[in-house]
C-alpha cells in the first residue's frame, strides 16, 4: 500500500509539472501571438484632418511627445520667408531665436543658394506641438506636417492623443500602410 502511495505522489509531482510547462508554454505563444497582431497595426495621423491644435505635444504618454513634425521635402518651396520656420511678425528674416516659430529650435536652417533654404527637423528636439505645420499650412504649401514615429511610440492599445484628437485624426492602419504624406510618398519621410 506505501508503494502505491509512492507512485500516486510521483505521477502526481510529474502530472504538476507537465501543467506547468503546458500553461508557460502557451502564455508565452499567446503573448507572441498577440504582440505580433499588435505590430500589424499602427497608430498614424491623416495630416489632412490634422488641426495642430497642439494636443499632440501634451497628451502623448511619451515625453516628449512620439509625434513629431515630418517634412515632405518635394512639396517644399525651399522659401527664404518660411511660414513654417520664422515667426509671421518675426523683426527680421533670421536665425534669431526671437524670431523662429518652434519653441524648441526644432527646425534647422540652411542656406542653398540665394533666395532657397533647406529645412530639416531635429527629431530629439521636436515635442510635436504643431506651431510649425499650422505656419507652414497657412503662409506656404503644406510640406510639414505631424506623424507618429513608430520607432518612438509604444502603440498603445488605446492611444491617449486619439481619445482627444478633435479632429479625430488619428486611427490604426496597418503597418505597410503606415507614414501618410501630404504627396505622393510610399515611404517614410525624412525626420
Amino acid at each position: 500500500m506505501e508503494k502505491n502511495k509512492t507512485k500516486n505522489r510521483r505521477e502526481f509531482i510529474q502530472g504538476g509539472v507537465r501543467l506547468s510547462l503546458s500553461l508557460a508554454l502557451g502564455g508565452i505563444s499567446g503573448m507572441a501571438v498577440s504582440s505580433a497582431i499588435k505590430d500589424d497595426y499602427v497608430w498614424q495621423i491623416d495630416p489632412f484632418l490634422c488641426t495642430q491644435c497642439g494636443k499632440c505635444a501634451t497628451d502623448c504618454i511619451m515625453a516628449p511627445s512620439a509625434v513629431k513634425c515630418v517634412h515632405a521635402f518635394d512639396l517644399c518651396g525651399y522659401c527664404d520667408l518660411c511660414g513654417g520656420y520664422l515667426k509671421p511678425d518675426a523683426n527680421e528674416q533670421s536665425t534669431a531665436a526671437e524670431n523662429q516659430l518652434c519653441p524648441t529650435a526644432a527646425i534647422e536652417r540652411k542656406f542653398i543658394e540665394e533666395p532657397y533654404f533647406e529645412y530639416h527637423i531635429d527629431e530629439d528636439l521636436c515635442m510635436g506641438c504643431g506651431k510649425c505645420v499650422a505656419g507652414c499650412t497657412s503662409f506656404g504649401n503644406g510640406s510639414m506636417h505631424l506623424q507618429i514615429v513608430h520607432d518612438i511610440c509604444l502603440n498603445c492599445n488605446q492611444c491617449s492623443i486619439a481619445q482627444v484628437c478633435p479632429s479625430d485624426a488619428i486611427s490604426r492602419v496597418k503597418a505597410s500602410e503606415a507614414y501618410k504624406v501630404k504627396g505622393d510618398f510610399t515611404n517614410k519621410p525624412e525626420v
